[in-house]
């Protein structure tokens, strides 16, 4: 099963998992999100698959949390996702899949967990 990042090149811990990929001899499909967002599936999937819910996926600190309405308590999940698709800067950084299992490169070691 091929291996997928998804990847922001101007993210210094996206580019920092790449590397450490690289350096364990594999070549990733690179999935540029901010070009190609995942779809509510793909990203339903992800979350499922790290255990996550959807606000946890979520970077916070971006002007498009507050500006998309994102930091409304009273969004459903499917709500936030919604808006992770429609704003894909939202979408934590890097994250990883490999061999059906899913990891946040927060730090980028923890992509080594699912290698």
């Amino acid at each position: 099963m091929a291996t997928r990042i998804y990847h922001n090149p101007r993210c210094s811990k996206s580019r920092q998992t790449l590397q450490m990929l690289a350096e364990k001899g594999i070549a990733p499909e690179i999935i540029e999100y901010l070009k190609t967002p995942p779809s509510a599936d793909e990203l339903r999937e992800l979350l499922n698959k790290l255990g996550m819910r959807p606000r946890d996926l979520m970077r916070r600190r971006e002007p498009e949390y507050k500006a998309s309405g994102a930091d409304n308590p009273d969004l459903s999940d499917d709500q936030l996702i919604e808006r992770m698709v429609e704003h894909p800067k939202l979408i934590e950084r890097p994250i990883v899949v490999h061999d059906g299992k899913v990891a946040l490169g927060r730090p980028p070691e923890k992509v080594l967990e699912i290698l």
